[in-house]
Order: C-alpha cells, then sequence, then structure tokens
C-alpha cells in the first residue's frame, strides 16, 4: 500500500502544477480591457452644476472616460483600440503600457463625437502620426476622407482607413478576429456597428450605443446567449434622469429594461453595462441603483476591467 504521506505530497504537487499552468495559461491568453465606461461627454459632464457631478469636479479620481475598450494580445504585444474617444490620449497610455506594445489599429462605432473625436490626437498638432490603420464602415469612411480636419489625417497619412463590410469578420492576427455588426441609431453621420471579438477561448460582444432593443432586427437575447462577455449600452438607467428632455429623440435601452429583458436568463450575469450617462446613479456604487444592479446579477463596467479571450 502506497504511504500515506507520499500519496498527500504527490497530490501537492498536481495540485500545485495545475495552478502554475492555469496562471500561466491566463497571462498568456488575449483580453479586452476597459479604457473608459462614460457616455460622450464623461462624467463630470460640461457646464453640469447638478449633483451627478458637483463633487467629481474637484478630485481627478472620481472623474470617468469615455465609453472604449482595447484588445490586447500578450504574446505578441500587439494592441487594437476600440473607438478613439476625447480621453484618447490618457486611454492610449494605459492600453499600450507605457508605449510598451503595438497600436496595430483603431476600430470606430459611429461619428457621435465620443466615439471618433480622439482621431486628433494623430495628427501634426499631437502625434504626427504614421499611417495608422483606422477602421471603419462604409459611410464613415467617407464622413472621415470627405470633412475637415479628418481629411487633413488621411491626406498626410497620419491614418489609413481600412473599410469593413456589415458581419464580415477581419483576422486580427492568429488567435484573434473582430466582426462589425450593423445597429439601429441615430445614424446621422455615418451608421453605428457594434463589435464581436473572438479568441482562442471566449468571445465578447461590444454596443456601447444603440436604440432600443426592439428596433433591432436581431435579438439581443441571442445574441447574449452566444456570447461569454456582453458589454452593453447602459447610458441611463431609466425614464426619469432627464426631466423636461424628450427621450424618445435620444433612445437608448434603459438599463431596467434590459434588466427585465434577462431577468430569468442564465446569461444575465455575463452582461456588463457601459456608456453610461454623467446623470446616471449606476456611475455612483454607493447608490441603490447601482446595488440593484448587482442584487440582480447583473454588472457595470470599470475602468481597467479586463475579460480573457
Amino acid at each position: 500500500m502506497m504511504n500515506f504521506n507520499l500519496v498527500v505530497r504527490l497530490l501537492l504537487v498536481v495540485s500545485i502544477s495545475s495552478l502554475f499552468y492555469s496562471f500561466t495559461n491566463i497571462k498568456e491568453q488575449p483580453y479586452v480591457i476597459v479604457l473608459g465606461i462614460a457616455q460622450d461627454g464623461g462624467a463630470p459632464h460640461a457646464a453640469c452644476e447638478k449633483v451627478c457631478c458637483i463633487d467629481k469636479w474637484n478630485d481627478p479620481n472620481l472623474h470617468n472616460k469615455v465609453s472604449s475598450i482595447g484588445i490586447v494580445d500578450p504574446i505578441s504585444n500587439e494592441v487594437w483600440m476600440i473607438d478613439a474617444t476625447p480621453d484618447f490620449a490618457e486611454q492610449l497610455h494605459l492600453l499600450s503600457n507605457n508605449n510598451s506594445r503595438d497600436l496595430k489599429g483603431i476600430f470606430l462605432t459611429h461619428a457621435h463625437i465620443g466615439h471618433y473625436t480622439g482621431l486628433m490626437h494623430l495628427g501634426r498638432e499631437v502625434m504626427g502620426a504614421k499611417n495608422i490603420i483606422v477602421n471603419v464602415m462604409p459611410k464613415m469612411e467617407n464622413f472621415l476622407r470627405n470633412n475637415g480636419p479628418w481629411s487633413q489625417l488621411v491626406k498626410l497619412e497620419n491614418i489609413s482607413l481600412k473599410s469593413l463590410s456589415d458581419n464580415k469578420s477581419v483576422k486580427l492576427n492568429s488567435r484573434l478576429t473582430i466582426t462589425p455588426f450593423k445597429v439601429p441609431h441615430r445614424d446621422e453621420f455615418s451608421e453605428t456597428v457594434g463589435f464581436r471579438i473572438n479568441g482562442p477561448a471566449k468571445s465578447l460582444v461590444f454596443i456601447p450605443d444603440i436604440d432600443k432593443w426592439s428596433k433591432w432586427k436581431i435579438s439581443i437575447i441571442d445574441i447574449v446567449e452566444n456570447s461569454d462577455y456582453s458589454l452593453l449600452d447602459g447610458t441611463f438607467y431609466d425614464i426619469n434622469e432627464l426631466p423636461g428632455r424628450d427621450m424618445s429623440q435620444i433612445p437608448h435601452p434603459f438599463i431596467i429594461e434590459t434588466m427585465n429583458l434577462f431577468e430569468n436568463s442564465d446569461k444575465k450575469n455575463s452582461i456588463h453595462f457601459i456608456h453610461l450617462n454623467h446623470t446616471n446613479p449606476a456611475l455612483d456604487k454607493n447608490s441603490d441603483e447601482y446595488i440593484n444592479i448587482l442584487e440582480k446579477g447583473f454588472n457595470v463596467t470599470k475602468l481597467g476591467e479586463k475579460y480573457h479571450l
């Protein structure tokens, strides 16, 4: 009969080896990192002196950067950014790890100010970048090529526009693919897309801006059910956030609507709300609304949070 102490030692060695393998494996996995969680204007919001912003003005630690995510492959040391926001400088610094990683490209969701105006940092006034690939849908490409100052970025070859097609996957490298898909939104200057990112083991869906789920021909339930992580539009918690404003002019799925839709879903814990307006009480971790989201099994994105693929 095998010595009991020997069995214990063998089991301990196996356990430690397994943990080391898992840790090493996670370290090598590509991942998505959250670079910002707020709506286009960030928080605090320009000219806002309401309760939601007043304390944030004097405390930079309370500032919320504009919604954006990055994709990181720790083996190849390549990174990609989705959306170029007004907080581009700080977000690029975080994503590139103090310039130790190679920015391979930027993907844009649409032409609302919080999602593309950070491109200005690539111009001669700041970085003077050389042929940074900016992946865009057809109307977005036309908008950038034919309207200043963005057209100057193209002319001076600070950026190189690369065309995307609806539901056509793009291979980032041997381990990662990304697929744009059109969603209904206020498309004054361009179409709007979400993105699906596939890694070696898991997938993530990113939909920061969309009109009501009911306006989409595709079922958001099916999208979530077939994804490991879903970063969804959480602009407003409910209809009461902007008294005096016609919310039909700025339609978004209220967080409470999305939570009701997924109330009985086994995948609700994979939903992470992003793109929160400065008025959204879910930005305050001490609020009843934030606590309610967590108690119901959902999540609110956090700056620097990682989702391994």
